[in-house]
């Protein structure tokens, strides 16, 4: 059944916290874990509002319900009438019960897990199709969080779209169709969390009827071999109770070596069918030379017709076997060149990216607004085991990288003024980076580091405005204690520092690490004299 405009369909497994309600009336729900999550309770009963009405909040277990109020949890809060979640895991599903004298309801809470490979969940999507040229909205407004959010982002196929107005207005076109996905960015408690409401937007074309059109020429001459099978392929743009048929009868009948297939339909994103039939001849021979084949597509409105004509196909020329041979000589030594070159291309990329960046002069760090080439993610505790990490981490890099190769770095130690909001701190100055360098190390998650590494992955692949370089100072060998999203990266490359191997300014490690940096004209200090940067020990 055809509409002029389809509204919102069902949702799938009903939703989250993207709904527009404020009250939770449903009793089956269903959320996303890592989203900022909430129950609230509306009701009636003269006893609502009554603030010496007690109200209790449950989670039913299967030793029995368990009052929350008595549970210390900093993502759990109960705020009277409302249960929040900051954010909800995958441990909080189950049932949940409110009870206010002797009013109470009951939830059933079922968290899914995110998607690892997109930033919105299929299972919690809202779809729309929308008609060519006609109005297409996307409302990006969250009754619930709407005043909690400092900032909403919209994103077409998680890429972040340049026009952000909203509500997103514009006639609709057909390149418009895709996910569009509303990012509430909230604070709470000193951490950044998110919140989504996903629509998938179907552009439908116009259900007015066309005129069928037969694809290609009019008169299609096709050369051929005796004795050789052909398929003539012959295809439509009509509607979708339009007729294509061939036309191949004869005077004196049909021919017995001639096969017409069955008709295939593709529905196209205008609405339209492209319409294809095939007609197969069998070991062809002189009857079906210089015989039109038609192909014809009729509806009420109008008729079209395609005629294919079988040609014999001209006898080819011998090549003499001097030429043939020479010719595969030289295609041979070709062959080996180009593979030797891309060889060459793939060992030494680094050094010809570098040597063209040094040639061009290329700089990509003068009209993008960051005030650091690189945010230094270190084990701030410097303690004596820790001694040459921390070293190398807070001299080694600024000496070889700013001194030696012009870079500008932000160091924690040195940077950063005492006495500051440190959190707000460390993710202002990691905006204002280009490059985001950790130094790895088995006591590393053990540190402060965590909110640099969240607030980076979070730059990486939400904001897409950071890159991420990993370095490894000593052995880790296993990385399972770094978050699973740094696999999402398009690079998660590591660098090794191998000691004596790494300490001159030519060896592979500082090439690979320059070639990771943003391309920046290299400006070192005239009166250095050190042919390697030295590793200070404490």
């Amino acid at each position: 059944m055809h509409c002029r405009e389809i509204p919102l369909t069902v949702w799938v497994l009903m939703f989250i916290s993207t709904s527009e309600e404020t009250c939770t009336s449903r009793l089956h729900i269903t959320a996303v874990e890592g989203e900022p999550f909430y129950l609230k309770y509306c009701s009636s009963s003269p006893e609502h509002g009554k603030k010496t009405t007690t109200i209790k909040w449950y989670k039913n277990e299967s030793h029995g319900p368990v009052d929350l109020s008595l549970r210390s949890s900093p993502r759990i809060l109960l705020r009277d009438y409302v249960l929040e979640f900051w954010p909800v895991e995958l441990s909080d599903s189950g049932s949940y019960s409110f009870q206010m004298g002797n009013d109470t309801h009951d939830w059933k809470l079922n968290v899914i897990p995110r998607s690892p490979h997109s930033c919105f969940t299929e299972k919690l999507v809202m779809s729309k199709a929308v008609e060519v040229k006609k109005s297409l909205q996307i409302p990006c407004e969250h009754n619930y969080y709407q005043q909690l959010a400092n900032r909403t982002v919209l994103y077409k196929n998680c890429e972040k779209m340049e026009n952000n107005q909203n509500p997103f207005l514009k006639n609709a076109e057909f390149k418009d169709q895709g996910y569009y996905t509303c990012v509430f960015f909230l604070h709470h408690n000193g951490k950044l969390f998110n919140v989504t409401k996903t629509f998938n937007i179907t552009i439908v074309g116009d259900h007015s009827n066309i005129i069928p059109a037969l694809l290609g020429p009019k008169i299609e001459e096709v050369k051929v071999e005796l004795g050789k099978d052909i398929q003539l392929n012959c295809s439509a743009l009509l509607n979708e109770k339009d007729i294509i048929y061939w036309n191949t009868w004869r005077k004196n009948g049909k021919d017995p070596n001639v096969h017409e297939g069955e008709v295939t339909r593709i529905r196209t994103s205008e609405g339209k069918w492209l319409a294809s039939t095939i007609l197969r001849i069998e070991n062809v021979n002189t009857r079906n030379l210089n015989f039109s084949y038609n192909c014809t597509a009729v509806n009420e409105g109008g008729i079209d017709t395609k005629s294919f004509l079988l040609l014999l196909k001209e006898d080819m020329v011998d090549i003499p076997g001097h030429v043939f041979t020479r010719g595969m000589i030289v295609a041979v030594v070709i062959s080996v060149v180009v593979v030797c070159l891309v060889t060459m291309g793939v060992i030494y990329r680094v050094d010809l990216v570098l040597f063209y960046r040094h040639f061009m002069g290329r700089d990509e760090t003068l009209t993008d607004g960051k005030t650091y080439d690189a945010f230094v993610s270190y084990l701030k505790e410097c303690q004596p085991e820790h001694g040459e990490e921390h070293a190398f981490a807070v001299e080694t890099l600024p000496r070889v990288l700013e001194k030696h190769f012009g870079y500008k770095l932000c160091i924690f130690e040195r940077d950063v003024v005492p006495g500051g909001a440190v959190v707000d701190e460390i993710h202002s100055l990691i905006e204002k980076s280009r490059r985001l360098i950790i130094v790895l190390s088995k006591s590393y998650m053990s540190s402060e580091v965590r909110y640099e590494l969240e607030s980076g992955l979070h730059e990486a692949l939400v904001e897409r405005k950071i890159k991420i370089i990993l370095i490894e100072f000593t052995p880790v060998g296993d990385f399972r204690f770094l978050p699973q999203s740094l696999k999402l990266l398009k690079s998660h490359r590591v660098l090794k520092w191998k000691a004596d191997k790494s300490l001159s300014y030519n060896s592979r490690f500082w090439k690979n690490l320059l070639y990771l940096m943003p391309a920046k004209a290299v400006k070192p200090c005239r009166d250095e004299s050190e042919a390697s940067p030295v590793l200070l020990k404490s």
